[in-house]
């Protein structure tokens, strides 16, 4: 296998790994808790994993100034990358603050900085889980 110079790959291939790194702590995550109806684990995993979700979440990281430089400047560059294609359900500014926190996993995890995927995935499921308690009324 082929060294990757992480520090250079696009910002989009770093968010294709955060996305599917941070779907597989998610589903760890629901299942440690006791869900495993297939289409209740699926309801769930769409509070944390969706565009919407991860948006708020890497807000919430910026606002509380919980990154260090270097990461600021990898949510920058992904905050920033074209990606040539928006979901339908979400607006333009919300996808590119989702692919920005997909990239910063992404990131750590090929970095192989596992202990600080953990802390920042820990704290994605917080401030998920955070907001819907307080959004309960939406559930």
């Amino acid at each position: 296998m082929t060294k990757l110079d992480v520090r250079q790959l696009n910002s989009l291939a770093l968010a294709y790994m955060g996305d599917a790194v941070y779907e597989q702590y998610i589903r760890h995550h629901l299942l440690s808790n006791g869900n495993i109806r297939p289409n209740q684990l699926h309801r769930l995993g769409t509070h944390y994993v969706s565009a919407k979700a991860q948006a708020a979440i890497i807000h919430y990281l910026l606002e509380k100034s919980s990154l260090t430089e270097e990461e600021h400047a990898v949510v920058m560059r992904g905050r920033n990358a074209k990606s040539g294609t928006i979901p339908k359900n979400t607006d333009v500014q919300t996808y590119r603050y989702s692919t920005a926190f997909e990239s910063l996993l992404g990131y750590h995890y090929l970095l192989q900085n596992q202990e600080r995927l953990e802390e920042l995935i820990s704290s994605a499921i917080s401030i998920v889980e955070e907001k819907k308690g307080s959004n309960s009324d939406e559930s």
